[in-house]
C-alpha cells in the first residue's frame, strides 16, 4: 500500500473533481425539468381560482423534509392546502385509492413518490382530479397518466443532473411556482431541510448535491426553525458536518415511519416553538429506541438466510416492516452481498426492503425478476418490494440466477481507504485539506487511510451496553484518542494496524483532532 503526504492527500482528492465545483449561482433552472412549467401553471391556476389543493408524501426523512418544504411554501403563499403522509403499516407505500377518498382536492400534489402509482394515477382521472407527480424515483417505461409528471429521470427530461432526491425535485417545482406567483421568498432558507434529505436519501455528493449540502449545512449551524435550533442544542454542536445529520439526525426521523407514523417527524420538523419540538422529539427518542431493539432481533434472525449464494433474501413472519431497510444495509455490508429482507405483511403477502453493494445494479435485478412481484420501485442501490408467499422461493431463484452472471469485482465495496498515512501527517493542515473536499457521502467517500503497527497505549468500552470502543494511540511520536462506534471488536495486542479517518472533534469547548476507526487488524 502507498504511503502517502498530505500533499499527495490533496491530489488525489482534487482528481475526484475534474467537473469542478459547482456554485449555488449555477443551479439548473427549474423549468429544464419535464412538466415544471405545466405543472407549476396549473397550480397557480388552483390558487387564483380557489380551487382546493392536497400533497401526499412518504414516511422516510426524504418524504418528510419534501412534505414539510410544501407546507412551509403554501403557508408563505397564503393557501390552506391538506397534507397528508401514508402511514407505512395501515395506508402503505405512496399514494393509493384509499388515500385519495381521504382528501378533498381539486389538485393533488405528490411529493418523493408517485412515478409508480398507475392505479391511483386513474382514479384521480376518474373522479377529475388533476395529479401532479413530483417524484426521483426510477421510473419504468410507461408512466401513470397524471397531469403532470416531474422527475429528472424520465426520458425526454432535459435536467442535467438527474440524481437529485424527492426533496430537491420538491424544491426546485416550490422555485417555479415561486416564479409564476410572483411571490417574494428566499429558497435559500429551506436549506436547512433540504441538506438533511440529500444526505438521507444517500444522494451522491458531487456537483448540485454537494453545493446544496454544503450551503445547507451551513443554513442549519443558524437556522432559526424551532426543530433545528433544539437539534443544535440536543446535539451541542455549532458546526456540523453530513455525518452529524447522517447519523445524528436522520435515524431520529425516520423513526416515527418505521415504528409509528411519519406525522410525529413532520410535526417534528414543523414545531411552533422550542418546547413544542422538545415534546416531538421526546416521542421521536422513545420510538428510536423501540427501532433499536426490533433492528437487534430482524438481525439476528436473518443472519442463518446468509449463505453461499450471490444474493441474500431473508424472509420473517413477524418483523416490524419498518426496519427491514436497516437490517438489510446491515447484512449487505458485514457480507458484502445484495440482500432483501421480507416480512409478512397483515394483507398475507410479503413486503420488504433491498439494499445493494459495489456497483451491483439492485433495480435492475428486481427488474430482470418482476415476474415474480406484486410491484417493486427504487433505483439503484435501494427498493421496496412486494410478492405473494408461493413465490418467494421461485424469487429467490430468480434473483440468484440473474446476480450469478455480475462481474465479481462489481460486488467489492471500495472503502475509500486512499492508502497509508502515518500519525506524522495527521495535523490541522490535514484537516483542512479534508474540509476542503467535503461533504463525503455517495460518489464521494469519506477518505480513510491505514496506520501500521500502532501502539495501544489504552482502551475501554463506552456508550449504551459498551457499543464502542474508545483508544489512545501512539505512532511516529504522535499519540491520538481513537474511537469506533458499534463493534464487539475485542483489543487483544498493544500493536495493532488500524483504518481511520481523521477529524476536528469539538467537545467541552476544546478542539482535538480525533480519529474514528473503521478497522483493527
Amino acid at each position: 500500500m502507498r504511503v502517502l503526504t498530505k500533499k499527495d492527500v490533496y491530489e488525489i482528492l482534487k482528481s475526484r473533481f475534474k467537473e469542478g465545483f459547482v456554485k449555488l449561482s449555477a443551479l439548473p433552472q427549474p423549468h429544464t425539468l419535464k412538466d415544471m412549467q405545466k405543472a407549476s401553471k396549473r397550480v397557480a391556476k388552483a390558487i387564483r381560482d380557489g380551487e382546493k389543493i392536497a400533497v401526499i408524501g412518504d414516511y422516510d426523512v426524504d418524504g418528510v423534509v419534501s412534505t414539510a418544504l410544501m407546507m412551509e411554501f403554501f403557508k408563505a403563499a397564503g393557501v390552506d392546502a391538506q397534507f397528508k403522509i401514508p402511514n407505512r403499516f395501515t395506508d402503505g407505500y405512496g399514494l393509493s385509492k384509499a388515500l385519495i377518498d381521504r382528501v378533498d382536492a381539486d389538485v393533488i400534489i405528490t411529493v418523493d413518490n408517485g412515478i409508480s402509482a398507475f392505479e391511483a394515477a386513474r382514479y384521480c382521472k376518474e373522479k377529475g382530479i388533476d395529479l401532479i407527480i413530483t417524484d426521483h424515483h426510477t421510473p419504468s417505461k410507461t408512466l401513470p397518466e397524471a397531469y403532470a409528471v416531474i422527475n429528472p429521470k424520465q426520458e425526454a427530461c432535459n435536467f442535467e443532473y438527474p440524481d437529485i432526491c424527492g426533496a430537491q425535485v420538491a424544491w426546485f417545482f416550490m422555485a417555479q411556482m415561486k416564479k409564476e406567483l410572483g411571490l417574494s421568498l428566499d429558497m435559500k432558507n429551506y436549506l436547512d431541510l433540504l441538506a438533511l434529505a440529500i444526505i438521507a436519501d444517500v444522494m451522491p455528493l458531487r456537483q448540485i448535491n454537494r453545493s446544496l449540502v454544503q450551503a445547507g449545512l451551513r443554513v442549519f449551524e443558524k437556522s432559526q426553525r424551532p426543530s433545528i435550533e433544539f437539534l443544535r442544542n440536543v446535539l451541542k454542536k455549532n458546526e456540523f458536518k453530513s455525518d452529524d445529520l447522517a447519523f445524528g439526525v436522520a435515524p431520529i426521523i425516520n423513526s416515527a415511519g418505521r415504528m409509528e407514523d411519519a406525522k410525529i417527524a413532520l410535526d417534528f420538523l414543523m414545531a411552533k416553538d422550542y418546547f413544542e419540538a422538545s415534546v416531538y422529539y421526546s416521542r421521536l427518542l422513545a420510538l428510536n429506541t423501540q427501532r433499536k431493539e426490533e433492528e437487534r432481533r430482524v438481525y439476528q434472525e436473518s443472519l442463518p438466510f446468509v449463505n453461499e449464494e450471490p444474493v441474500v433474501v431473508s424472509v420473517g413472519e413477524d418483523w416490524n416492516e419498518g426496519v427491514v431497510g436497516i437490517v438489510a444495509s446491515r447484512i449487505a455490508e458485514k457480507f458484502n452481498k445484495p440482500t432483501v429482507i421480507l416480512t409478512k405483511s397483515s394483507k398475507g403477502y410479503y413486503k420488504g426492503s433491498g439494499r445493494s453493494v459495489g456497483d451491483v445494479d439492485l433495480y435492475s435485478l428486481l427488474e430482470a425478476s418482476k415476474s415474480h412481484l406484486l410491484h417493486f420501485g427504487g433505483h439503484k442501490k435501494a427498493a421496496g418490494l412486494a410478492l405473494e408467499p408461493d413465490s418467494v422461493e421461485d424469487f429467490k431463484k430468480s434473483m440468484n440466477l440473474y446476480a450469478a452472471n455480475i462481474p465479481k469485482e462489481d460486488f467489492i465495496s471500495d472503502e475509500g481507504v486512499l492508502g497509508e498515512l502515518p500519525f506524522s501527517q495527521v495535523d490541522w493542515e490535514l484537516i483542512e485539506i479534508l474540509e476542503q473536499f467535503a461533504p463525503y457521502g455517495e460518489s464521494n467517500p469519506l477518505p480513510k487511510f491505514a496506520a501500521r503497527d500502532v501502539e495501544v497505549l489504552e482502551f475501554r468500552k463506552v456508550g449504551e451496553n459498551g457499543a464502542h470502543l474508545l483508544l489512545t494511540l501512539r505512532e511516529s511520536g504522535r499519540v491520538f484518542k481513537a474511537i469506533w462506534f458499534r463493534t464487539d471488536f475485542e483489543v487483544k495486542s498493544d500493536r495493532v494496524d488500524i483504518v481511520y479517518h481523521p477529524s476536528k472533534n469539538i467537545f467541552n469547548n476544546t478542539i482535538n483532532i480525533q480519529l474514528f476507526l473503521s478497522k483493527i487488524f
